[in-house]
């Protein structure tokens, strides 16, 4: 398959608060100037439209996709600019439980405002901090089951959200399944994003040999959390061709679908994976048991 051509690839970088129209409205002045400057593909972050406080402010902003107000907007600013746009996130209503917990849903918007792909984050952020912050994402959202890859004029686009960055299978298998742009749109909180957030992004497009995205949240929310900023653009070989470093704002950087190919062709480890056994000594249960490549 012939690589598409060069294009400017941008991230916008969100303080969100509690109040979903003013928030849309940053995000929105955002994509336009990015659009302006050039960008054909522009990326938000997780949660763009809501950084809720509580169980109650997250279900009680959640939406169906068919009356969810942040969705409709953002496709009309996708239609109205003609770029693409990757919503990061929003919190979705699920048709079978409107009462329960619901998505975190990523959607892909093209140029017309049409979903081209929808993806729910499977991995749930539910940990306990050293610094005493705690957050149980599971106890307001249903993982989603199904990884995501779509097509586009830029390549195939595989979708994830913020935890989902720590479990490298599943790049693994997005890659495979011929992904050339990975996106990661998040809300990392600022001490995990100080520690890991550079390593793994790189980590994810060094092992993979793909464009990674990375669109963040950053500053103060309700509820005094504060996430780290620093949005990403990694090229296939590791080196960072943009960060957007602590402050709300947008950052672009003009992308070679072409240099996927070449990463590939230097180091080949995605032709080289294999299937393996796990060996177990006697007495500790199954001897043998099958592992996925």
């Amino acid at each position: 398959m012939t690589a598409a051509a060069p294009f400017v690839l941008a991230c916008v970088q969100t303080n969100a608060t509690n109040d979903m129209a003013a928030n849309v409205a940053a995000a929105s002045r955002s994509v336009r100037a990015a659009r302006a400057a050039g960008a054909a593909l522009i990326a938000l972050p997780e949660n763009v439209s809501m950084m809720a406080n509580g169980s109650r402010e997250i279900r009680g902003f959640a939406r169906r996709e068919a009356e969810h107000p942040a969705l409709a907007d953002f496709r009309a600013l996708a239609a109205e600019t003609g770029a693409w746009i990757l919503i990061g996130s929003l919190s979705v209503t699920l048709e079978d439980a409107p009462e329960g917990p619901v998505a975190n849903r990523s959607f892909l918007i093209d140029g017309s405002g049409a979903i081209v792909a929808r993806y729910d984050k499977i991995h749930m952020f539910d940990v306990d901090l050293a610094n005493g912050e705690s957050y149980r994402e599971s106890k307001n959202y249903r993982p989603g089951g199904a990884a995501v890859v779509a097509d586009s004029p830029f390549g195939r686009i595989g979708l994830t959200v913020c935890y989902d960055l720590r479990f490298p299978h599943l790049y693994r298998v997005l890659a495979h399944q011929g992904a050339t742009i990975l996106t990661v749109p998040s809300a990392f909180t600022r001490v995990t994003g100080e520690a890991h957030w550079h390593v793994l992004l790189r980590a994810r497009a060094i092992e993979n040999a793909a464009f990674v995205v990375a669109p963040a949240q950053t500053g103060t929310h309700p509820g005094n959390r504060v996430t780290y900023g620093h949005s990403l653009i990694v090229a296939p070989w590791g080196e960072v061709l943009a960060d957007g470093g602590a402050e709300p704002g947008w950052v672009a950087a003009t992308v070679d679908p072409a240099k996927c190919a070449e990463a590939r062709a230097m180091v080949p480890a995605l032709d080289h994976d294999r299937a393996f056994t796990i060996e177990r000594p006697p007495g500790s249960g199954t001897a043998r048991s099958r592992a996925a490549s």
